[in-house]
């Protein structure tokens, strides 16, 4: 007689304070990350999508906490053996998800109210079913709990900075890695374009001349100095709040936390965490997302105006600048055939018109942060995150496929400089400023260049010597005209 099998449940019966929700029978989160995604219908991106490296920072937080928790005998204080139990099954959980496996299970929009509650109930209901099932029980049972186990000494307002702070550390070295990538990039030109001489340009008007690698020295000195203050404000996020509780307080935590969970999530981590010399400060200021993101708006700023020079130096190519050749990238448009647009140079400008309004973002999100909590958190880790991901992945793809592959356009340089007047001004302190307007008059009119009105004129130094061509060359050569 054959057997009839029980059809699998769909769902599972969870209860919270609110009241009953139906979950689905497999998932590791639970009624409150359910309720969160309910109640966010914002962007319909989920942590995988926009921050991973969040998710390994519960991850990393959770094991530390389970760690000191579990030394401390707080999670059973009544068994000591299931005390172990439950510190070792969190620590397992944690470390899987800090594997990357439930990713999938954090199903909080992005976009959500409140510090990140959702957020981070969903990573502590993930952890307490999974610890709940390496100790034999089903989902959704609970044996571990996701705020009395867990949470255990934790808040939100103490977590989810922290998960800031490490969220940005974990990508703070690619960042500063594509920083340096464009300055060695830039000084690369600089070297290659030393003995190009252009006319200067000020007031969008001709000046005195320059070299061409003096220019690309200045623009690499400028991102270096910008991205030195990427580096200098990393520090300040290295001072973690762990153990302040929900206001700093340190309410519910043993008095031996603050110490053990810093010193294991440093070891987790890899970062050198130390804690927060004031806990307070930590719960209720933003400053130091603040600092970090000025200091990338700063590289941003800095890229706009290289990118602004560079658009300018390119133009063209036939009826403007044109002193810089751009690579060949794509084809330009639908209509006119050969045309090349300066699409990288493009995109940077919007690079850097996101992460300025990222910025100013984040100081919004941080100055309304009433009285002893920052409850903006959701929002100032998306700017954070956007910003450095547009930046990191913006700065090395402008080294790589646009400033790499810069050429001179020597033909037209050449030929606009010898017939720039401003030549004239190096020699004034041989001529004299009254001869030197004579020889520029004869430029403009005849179409003569510099040299060949000069030595056409026949014109006298202060020394009662005729200008020669060897003069000239020696007067208006690269060195003399571009170095004190």
């Amino acid at each position: 007689m054959a057997t009839t099998l029980e059809p699998q449940a769909l769902t599972r019966t969870e209860k919270d304070s609110i009241g009953e929700r139906q979950v689905p029978a497999g998932a590791y989160y639970g009624i409150q990350a359910l309720r969160g995604s309910e109640n966010f219908p914002m962007t319909g991106f989920k942590p995988a999508q926009v921050y991973p490296e969040a998710i390994r920072a519960f991850g990393w937080i959770k094991k530390a906490a389970a760690q000191a928790n579990t030394e401390l005998n707080l999670l059973d204080p009544l068994d000591a053996a299931r005390n172990a139990a439950i510190g070792k099954a969190l620590m397992q959980a944690a470390d899987e998800m800090i594997a990357g496996r439930f990713n999938d299970q954090f199903i909080v929009d992005v976009f959500q109210g409140g510090t990140g509650t959702s957020n981070h109930m969903n990573a502590n209901e993930i952890l307490a079913n999974r610890a709940s099932e390496l100790m034999g029980a089903k989902l959704g049972e609970y044996s571990v709990n996701p705020n009395d186990h867990a949470n255990y000494g934790q808040s939100t307002n103490d977590v989810t900075p922290t998960v800031m702070r490490l969220t940005v550390l974990a990508k703070h070295d690619a960042l500063v890695e594509s920083v340096n990538l464009l300055e060695s990039s830039l000084r690369e030109k600089a070297k290659q374009f030393s003995q190009v001489l252009i006319p200067g340009r000020t007031h969008m008007q001709d000046a005195v001349p320059l070299t061409l690698g003096q220019v690309f020295g200045g623009y690499a000195n400028a991102i270096k100095h910008a991205g030195q203050n990427i580096v200098y404000f990393k520090d300040r996020l290295l001072m973690i709040g762990l153990g302040a509780s929900a206001l700093g307080t340190g309410l519910n935590t043993h008095p031996q936390y603050r110490t053990l969970v810093t010193r294991y999530l440093a070891q987790i981590s890899g970062f050198d965490l130390r804690q927060h010399e004031d806990y307070f400060q930590a719960t209720s200021s933003f400053g130091c997302f603040t600092d970090y993101s000025a200091a990338m708006r700063s590289v941003a700023i800095e890229l706009e105006k290289i990118a602004h020079d560079i658009k300018l130096y390119s133009s063209g190519p036939k009826t403007a600048i044109a002193e810089l050749k751009l690579p060949s990238l794509q084809p330009g448009s639908s209509i006119m055939p050969g045309k090349i647009n300066p699409v990288l140079v493009e995109l940077m400008d919007q690079v850097s018109y996101a992460v300025q309004g990222n910025d100013y973002t984040i100081a919004l999100c941080a100055q309304n942060g009433q009285w002893q909590l920052n409850v903006m958190m959701p929002l100032t880790l998306i700017k954070l995150v956007d910003s450095m991901t547009l930046l990191t992945n913006g700065l090395r793809e402008f080294s790589n496929r646009c400033v790499a592959g810069l050429e001179a356009n020597l033909e037209n340089i050449e030929t606009r400089m010898s017939r720039s007047t401003i030549l004239l001004t190096a020699l004034n302190p041989y001529i004299g400023y009254a001869q030197a307007a004579q020889i520029a008059k004869k430029v403009l009119n005849e179409g003569l260049t510099v040299r060949e009105a000069a030595l056409s004129m026949k014109i006298q130094e202060h020394t009662g010597n005729v200008l020669t061509p060897e003069r000239l060359d020696e007067i208006l050569s690269v060195e003399a005209m571009t170095q004190p």
